[in-house]
């Protein structure tokens, strides 16, 4: 049987995998919601509200399973990892606490009215609830990545007989890869965002939707994804660089480097061999590794035999990157592809609106690759240089976490079921829906009992 130490990583990967699926989302649609809401409000036109009221049911689903797989994480720390909070107590404590402060009071606040008073209160005061909303999922993610970038590369803080103490506040919170792991973050939740708007848009709309609202959704997704592509690219090589300055073990197993090199080629494609030290069927690119992360052809790169005992396992971090940088790109001629479509030929074929269904999750791909490079790639350290993962795991039997885990993934298998089976059903149902209602909000706050559009015998706008 596995030990305690490898069933708590396990069931920590999976709580954390199945959860960071839901943020991922959200954060972003909270602020495309504010979009189509200020799009209503500047231009009166009711699609916008349509495309808002669909989306909002949409962010509440996923935002509950987002709150519900958050409670677990919490007690993780209790239940596998006690020397955790033993450790580093002064400093995770305080930082999930000003997430609980700014950010979850201010969603729990405003969510309400985001969600339920659409026709009960002034237009300006409902896009200024989702506005809040917008700005507490993002506060959320300030203050978790803060402590998680901390335990990648951590200052500000003093050890007395083992214990961490905070000295600079400023120090923790804006440590050297926050900044970085912040914007890449935030810009694979937008990428993520965008296709999954993409995706379920183009179900519609091959399941015979008519409507304005799905095909300007759509459009909205696809320009979204096609300006934060190129970015997160450029973002993600600066956080590259920045990995190389304060990890070179990690970027050492995700480009597959044994030895020290001078010129290290950029693979392609390899078969890290732990057992070997090497790369078998390494297919490279000769000296682009070190002109990447050093600008200099000849540049050196520190071999993970430069860190004995002392580095993450090799093979996930080598292909997680790949799948990563791999799902990246195909995003990015994905998008541009959508929006030539969309500028030269005004329309979208029927066989790239089925593609974009393919694509419907693949945010969940990158993100969930990029962040087992992230947290694999710090190990065997809990916290980098203060509190190795052996040393925080819990002294309870192997056969007891094995439970708890097996409970977690039928649980979890159930909710992702639930959760894709409620979209189609919530998609489905949205196609046979009037493009209005004939009491649909107007923008001063207003009931019309018909809204100034132009309908067509068909059921779409024009």
């Amino acid at each position: 049987m596995l030990d305690t130490l490898l069933l708590s990583r396990i069931q920590f990967a999976a709580n954390i995998s199945f959860h960071i699926l839901f943020p991922t989302i959200t954060i972003a649609l909270c602020w495309i919601l504010v979009f189509f809401k200020l799009r209503f409000d500047f231009t009166n036109d009711p699609v916008w509200m349509r495309a808002y009221r669909f989306w909002v049911k949409v962010f509440a689903l996923t935002f509950a399973l987002g709150v519900v797989s958050g409670i677990t994480m919490s007690f993780q720390f209790g239940t596998n990892w006690p020397g955790y909070m033993e450790t580093v107590g002064n400093i995770a404590g305080p930082l999930l606490g000003y997430e609980v402060l700014t950010a979850f009071f201010l969603e729990a606040t405003f969510l309400g009215i985001m969600l339920f008073g659409i026709k009960r209160v002034p237009s300006k005061v409902h896009t200024f609830s989702a506005l809040m909303v917008a700005i507490g999922t993002t506060l959320s993610a300030f203050w978790i990545l803060a402590l998680n970038s901390w335990m990648q590369t951590p200052t500000g803080h003093e050890m007395r007989d083992g214990v961490a103490h905070a000295v600079s506040w400023m120090e923790i919170i804006f440590n050297p890869s926050f900044p970085y792991r912040l914007t890449h973050m935030l810009l694979a939740s937008g990428l993520t965002a965008a296709f999954f708007v993409c995706g379920i848009s183009a179900y519609r709309i091959l399941k015979g939707d008519p409507k304005l609202a799905p095909r300007l959704a759509l459009k909205t997704g696809l320009i979204v994804a096609a300006i934060l592509a190129p970015i997160q690219a450029f973002v993600g090589d600066a956080h590259g660089l920045n990995t190389f300055k304060y990890q070179p073990q990690k970027i050492a197993a995700m480009e597959g480097v044994w030895e020290t090199e001078d010129g290290a080629p950029l693979l392609l494609f390899a078969i890290p061999n732990e057992e070997t030290r090497s790369n078998d069927f390494a297919i490279g690119i000769p000296k682009l590794a070190s002109l990447i992360l050093t600008h200099k052809p000849d540049g050196k790169i520190l071999g993970l035999n430069e860190f004995p005992n002392d580095h993450p396992p090799v093979a996930p971090m080598f292909f997680g990157f790949r799948i990563m940088v791999g799902m990246g790109v195909l995003m990015l001629i994905t998008a541009w592809t959508g929006c030539y479509f969309l500028y030269r030929k005004k329309t979208l074929p029927t066989a790239y609106l089925k593609w974009l269904v393919v694509m419907t999750f693949a945010g969940w791909v990158a993100t969930l690759a990029g962040w087992y490079v992230t947290e694999i790639g710090r190990q065997p350290w809990l916290v980098t240089g203060i509190l190795r993962t052996a040393d925080a795991v819990t002294p309870i039997a192997p056969k007891n976490v094995a439970l708890s885990l097996a409970l977690y993934l039928t649980t979890y298998a159930v909710l992702m079921w639930a959760y894709i089976h409620t979209l189609k059903r919530m998609a489905l149902k949205a196609v046979t829906v009037e493009e209005f209602e004939t009491a649909e909000p107007r923008a001063h706050g207003n009931l019309p009992n018909v809204p100034k559009a132009k309908v067509d015998t068909s059921g779409g706008a024009a």
